[in-house]
């Protein structure tokens, strides 16, 4: 199996595992693309715009509000690396579970071609291609 074939089975693992996560937690994105490139893969649920809702406190305060757990999913550049972070203090601020694992596997099978969660569909289906 080709390297390409490998990173796609990979990130197709992972997003198994969000779509699994979805059903008791909500998903922290950057913005409204986002949504977009998940719903694309299939992704759906409680899917809430960080940036465009207001920022790491609404965030989290909505998670709190909606007595469910977290998945920071924020882009893995230098501002998404931020609101991460953010996200982070103001979830543990008011004692509500997050995975930022998601993230950090995406990242990882991620990073050489696109920085952010935007593109993740693109991605898929440009390496779904290598599977064939």
């Amino acid at each position: 199996m080709s390297r390409d074939a490998d990173r796609y089975e990979a990130i197709i693992q992972i997003l198994e595992d969000l779509d699994g996560l979805s059903e008791d937690h909500v998903i922290l994105v950057e913005g409204r693309n986002d949504v977009s490139a998940l719903e694309h893969l299939g992704i759906t649920g409680d899917i809430f715009t960080v940036q465009s809702s207001g920022g790491p406190i609404k965030a989290a305060e909505y998670v709190f509000g909606k007595r469910k757990k977290a998945v920071i999913l924020t882009d893995w550049d230098p501002k998404g690396n931020i609101i991460a972070s953010d996200l982070e203090n103001q979830l543990s601020a008011l004692d509500v579970s997050y995975d930022k694992d998601i993230r950090e596997r995406l990242a990882g099978q991620c990073r050489i071609d696109i920085k952010d969660v935007q593109s993740l569909d693109e991605l898929v289906k440009r390496l779904s291609f290598a599977v064939l």
